[in-house]
């Protein structure tokens, strides 16, 4: 075996011969279900191993229900390996020993481990430039679910989310070794089935129309990555012997928030006009970061994201506008995505959008 360093390596038929089976923890809904599909569009035969709540499992897969919290139903589910490669896309709320316990469960079933995680466990995240390599979070690979929980009265960042992540990864590397492990790292997930509501929101404002609060600097580089690839670099590296880790992000310097809502305009045929408020008026307005105006946050480093270890191993990101396209073509054909209450901390209300666009200066 040998670890990937961001080389190129041979094509993707190369590299997937030999993998004929995987096992997708989650697979119904967003990424999970994503990762499904780039699979089974690749001739792999596919299990998915989920509770059977959120979503519907994909024609074409073995499906096994159960918990990944019990131990039996991790017993039975290593019970119908082997599997060439797990991909996990599901952990996001699972503390690092649920991660732990299931990585331990599946490391005799399975070659390798695919583990989704995100940049936020980089110790420097939001606030400086990152690559990989970078100092992570604490977290060890045996926290439960209470471990870095933010103190009250913190006023700080909230640690909480990348201090679970850092430890679930530890979790999956100090099971599978360096050798059989793959760190994903991607940032905002954005594309058909989103169930955060950033795009949703974003594109719902735009077909509404009007003088519409464009958030910040219309220059400033977003980096927003489509989760069909991610998908399709997930499956793409699980087919691969040896390990690494990477970040995923669409490139830096690309696309900018002006061009990513000039597309939800287009797209939506909206008539709205973008009225551009600087930073120092939202934080004055007291506007909430990255929720209340989607994908807005004046911190230095939260879309200056490396990642180009990926691009070398194949990582390819398509147009950010065809991401837009595609997530309006899906919301507007009866698509609904799977109910998150995370979706409701998303968007400003009409009334206070207003009220900030005239304190800006914007009258109508």
């Amino acid at each position: 075996m040998h670890r990937d360093e961001g080389g190129g390596g041979p094509s993707v038929l190369g590299r997937m011969r030999g993998m004929k089976k995987v096992l997708v923890i989650g697979g119904t809904w967003f990424l999970g279900r994503a990762v499904v599909e780039e699979a089974l569009a690749r001739g792999l035969a596919v299990t998915t191993f989920n509770r059977g709540r959120s979503g519907h499992a994909v024609p074409g897969t073995e499906t096994i229900l159960g918990d990944r919290t019990s131990a039996e139903d991790l017993a039975r589910l290593a019970a119908a390996g082997p599997w060439d490669a797990v991909i996990d896309t599901s952990a996001s709320e699972q503390p690092p020993r649920v991660v732990l316990a299931g990585a331990r469960a599946l490391e005799a079933v399975t070659d390798r481990y695919v583990y989704i995680s995100t940049v936020s466990v980089y110790a420097g995240w939001p606030d400086h430039p990152l690559r990989v390599g970078d100092a992570l979070m604490d977290g060890p690979a045996d926290a439960d679910e209470d471990y870095g929980r933010n103190p009250p009265g913190w006023m700080g960042p909230d640690l909480y989310y990348g201090r679970q992540k850092a430890g679930a990864e530890r979790a999956v590397l100090e099971t599978f070794g360096p050798e059989r492990s793959w760190i994903l790292r991607p940032g905002v997930i954005l594309g058909p089935g989103e169930y955060v509501g950033r795009l949703p929101w974003w594109l719902r404002r735009a077909e509404r129309g009007g003088e519409i609060l464009a958030p910040g600097d219309p220059d400033k580089s977003i980096q927003p990555v489509d989760v069909r690839d991610v998908a399709d670099f997930a499956v793409d590296v699980a087919g691969r012997p040896g390990g690494g880790i990477h970040n995923v992000t669409a490139p830096m310097g690309r696309d900018t928030m002006a061009s990513f809502l000039e597309a939800c305009l287009r797209v939506t045929g909206g008539s709205g006009r973008l009225r551009w408020v600087p930073d120092g008026v939202l934080l004055e307005q007291g506007v909430r970061q990255w929720t209340e105006l989607p994908l807005w946050r004046t911190h230095e480093g939260v879309w200056q994201i490396d990642s180009s270890t990926a691009y070398a191993a194949g990582l390819a990101c398509r147009p950010l506008e065809d991401t837009v396209r595609d997530t309006w073509q899906w919301l507007t054909s009866g698509n609904e995505p799977v109910l998150h209450p995370r979706a409701a901390a998303h968007g400003i209300a009409p009334e206070r959008e207003t009220a900030i666009l005239s304190a800006a200066g914007f009258t109508g």
